[in-house]
């Protein structure tokens, strides 16, 4: 998938990702500021390996300088949107969007009419804006997750 995205007058393109791509997503992952502060522990020593990549639906979206922008994680059974990141520098250009609609059509080819969501809660808004509903709270399970996350539903079909 190749689009255009706001803001860069730029082409990205979303590909499957591949085990040699597990070093950058782990980086994107470990500098988002997204997860600064009281989020930090958190993400604090995660690793997006090679094996999370080949056994799951894992797509990277790349500038046209192949620089990673960001990268969408689908789980099938049962659906679940895993992971989703983009890059601090590319916030607000439309990536996240464009990773969603590239999920949208993933689950929807695999047969799939709803995707679970378990925001992270700062990110709530930007799923709610993409069509998700809340479905309910998923709560905090200390040490691991610290804080209470929003749980999401997004069809697969944009209304």
């Amino acid at each position: 998938m190749t689009s255009r995205v706001t803001g860069t007058g730029r082409e990205v393109r979303v590909r499957r990702a591949v085990a040699r791509d597990a070093k950058r997503l782990t980086r994107l992952v470990r500098t988002s500021s997204a997860y600064e502060g009281p989020y930090a522990p958190m993400i604090a020593g995660y690793r997006v390996g090679p094996d999370y990549i080949e056994a799951h639906r894992v797509f990277v979206a790349l500038g046209p300088d192949d620089r990673v922008l960001g990268f969408h994680a689908l789980i099938l059974s049962p659906p679940e949107l895993d992971l989703m990141f983009v890059a601090d520098a590319a916030q607000g250009l439309g990536v996240g969007r464009l990773l969603i609609a590239h999920m949208r059509g993933e689950a929807r080819a695999a047969g799939i009419d709803r995707v679970r969501i378990v925001s992270h809660p700062p990110a709530e808004g930007f799923y709610l804006g993409v069509g998700a509903r809340r479905t309910g709270t998923v709560r905090a399970r200390p040490p691991a997750v610290m804080w209470d996350r929003p749980e999401l539903e997004l069809p697969t079909e944009q209304r």
